[in-house]
């Protein structure tokens, strides 16, 4: 009587352990899981994904809120474009990235860097084109974004501005006014790939511009009173 009495309390001890083991484990993965969309998912962050990669010609497919093979190539491209892994799952360093912010997203070294790109960026847009049209401010970001990548020019992006004579604003000190929204987020899109610009390396206002030199580079297009050029 008595052994069997003890044998139903072990029982019990195991399946009381038991129990709460299967509730930490559940527990623990609903709360280390971050918030993210890959493969088939569905809903408006992902329509918010494809809306972006889009603009930023990354994506060439429908923005149909369906993360397809499609979505999962772009976002590849992304990140293989921001220094970020590969995977094609649009976790919270990529929808960061993206300037899509989920409660999971973190504040890194990484984050920190991106966050100084922007303002310093910001600032060159808003003191080398406010007043301009919102694709001409976002293409003087990426003049500066394209010269990063030419081997032509420093590869970093305060190098670029900072390249003795390379900008108005930096001579006559608007390089250290206040940017607006406008150019804080014409900054974040540059940064994100987005080049309405075409590839130009170059830009001049031609109701000033003076240099001959300037006149004779290929013009890529033209937006509002800036002419861009390779």
């Amino acid at each position: 009587m008595l052994k069997n009495k003890k044998n139903r309390i072990i029982v019990g001890i195991i399946a009381i352990v038991a129990i709460c083991i299967t509730l930490y484990i559940i527990f623990f993965q609903n709360n280390s899981v971050e918030a993210l969309s890959k493969y088939g998912s569905r809903g408006n962050e992902v329509t918010q994904i494809q809306t972006k990669l889009k603009r930023w010609g990354y994506y060439n497919g429908n923005v149909d809120g369906i993360y397809g093979t499609q979505t999962v190539n772009a976002v590849k491209y992304f990140q293989r474009k921001n220094g970020l892994t590969a995977d094609g799952i649009a976790g919270p360093a990529t929808l960061k990235a993206m300037g899509i912010y989920t409660s999971s997203s973190t504040s890194t070294g990484s984050s920190s860097s991106n966050s100084n790109n922007v303002n310093l960026l910001a600032r060159l847009i808003y003191g080398e084109s406010r007043g301009e049209p919102y694709t001409g401010q976002v293409a003087v970001g990426a003049v500066v974004m394209n010269r990063v990548k030419s081997s032509s020019f420093p590869n970093s992006i305060s190098g670029v501005i900072y390249a003795s004579g390379a900008f108005d604003a930096v001579k006559d000190g608007q390089i250290n006014l206040t940017p607006n929204s406008d150019a804080k987020k014409a900054a974040q899109d540059a940064l994100n790939g987005w080049d309405p610009s075409y590839g130009a390396i170059y830009y001049f206002n031609p109701a000033t511009a003076t240099n001959k030199w300037i006149w004779s580079r290929p013009m890529t297009v033209t937006i509002g009173r800036h002419r861009f050029c390779k």
